[in-house]
């Protein structure tokens, strides 16, 4: 399987902290998972829980030859069956690697899961999961979770935080970080110490660490959740944004309206199954499972009848 070598990110200083990144695992040549992050201050340690661990890449390479190596990710007859309760079986499904996918379904359907088997942090239980023309990919991946992981640091070294495995000069590490955070609207907070910030400018600011690292392939775990009407509309712009930029964005949501402004393709898990993956348009006027039509339904305040 893989090999750890924690020795790349050691001694890595943030204000009056310091970050212990080990162990690094490395999946293939392109990928890092940072399993146990913590950030340790001088009287105690506070460990961050296994859920918010990030992903970072070791490298990235653009172009066509990297969209051929990576995409597209194929889910082959995949089960997730942890200590013996199935959350996932006989999935099938193709992501391509333009625009942005969207994964709905109901509480538990599994599309947590379906990310974070695709993030390399969840095993396959049966089946296969598929990348490309290659056994690994040799390319980027970031995922963003719901709670960000937020450090007790500048706002800059926060957006910096995932660039430094990249072997990049400080200076230009802090350059590229500004950078997002002007693209994202939080320049001006750059000095400010990130536990300030409000939840939305959280979300913006973890979007901005991601789109740093230049990532191939962008993963969402309900973004938006819990946030109000002008942080979504913020983050949404993000999201566009990095989709602009020819990254691939998978996101999940429980948020009919931004299905339908952010998606070119849904992807519906019920049961178990992705029981429809079509283009958002159709999708939405007209579902052809049973149970797309029945969620799409109770999620909006008044009936829908869909066309024929």
């Amino acid at each position: 399987m893989a090999n750890s070598d924690p020795h790349w990110v050691t001694d890595w200083s943030l204000g009056r902290g310091s970050i212990d990144l080990s162990p690094v695992i490395f999946l293939g040549s392109g990928l890092a998972v940072l399993n146990s992050f913590r950030l340790c201050k001088t009287a105690k340690e506070s460990n961050y829980p296994a859920e918010m661990a990030s992903i970072i890449p070791a490298r990235f390479t653009l172009g066509d030859e990297a969209l051929r190596l990576m995409f597209p990710i194929e889910f082959k007859s995949v089960a997730f069956r942890p200590q013996g309760r199935s959350v996932l079986d006989g999935v099938d499904l193709r992501v391509d690697g333009e625009g942005i996918s969207v994964v709905l379904g109901p509480n538990g359907a599994g599309k947590s899961v379906l990310l974070r088997m695709i993030a390399g942090l969840l095993p396959v239980s049966e089946g296969r999961l598929a990348w490309g023309s290659a056994s690994r990919p040799d390319e980027s991946i970031a995922m963003v979770f719901q709670q960000p992981m937020i450090l007790r640091a500048s706002v800059l070294d926060n957006a910096a935080l995932g660039l430094k495995p990249l072997g990049l000069a400080r200076g230009e590490r802090l350059r590229r970080a500004l950078d997002m955070l002007e693209r994202v609207g939080l320049a001006n907070r750059a000095g400010d110490s990130a536990r300030l910030l409000s939840g939305g400018e959280r979300q913006r600011l973890a979007l901005a660490r991601a789109w740093a690292v230049r990532p191939r392939l962008l993963l969402l775990d309900e973004p938006t959740a819990n946030l109000d009407p002008s942080a979504v509309e913020a983050v949404e712009r993000i999201i566009r944004g990095i989709r602009t930029d020819g990254c691939k964005v998978l996101l999940t949501t429980h948020n009919l309206g931004q299905a339908t402004r952010l998606a070119d393709d849904v992807v519906f898990l019920a049961d178990g199954h992705v029981q429809e993956h079509a283009p958002a348009q159709r999708f939405f006027a007209r579902p052809r499972s049973t149970a797309a039509r029945r969620f799409i339904q109770a999620e909006l305040p008044w009936r829908i009848r869909f066309d024929e």
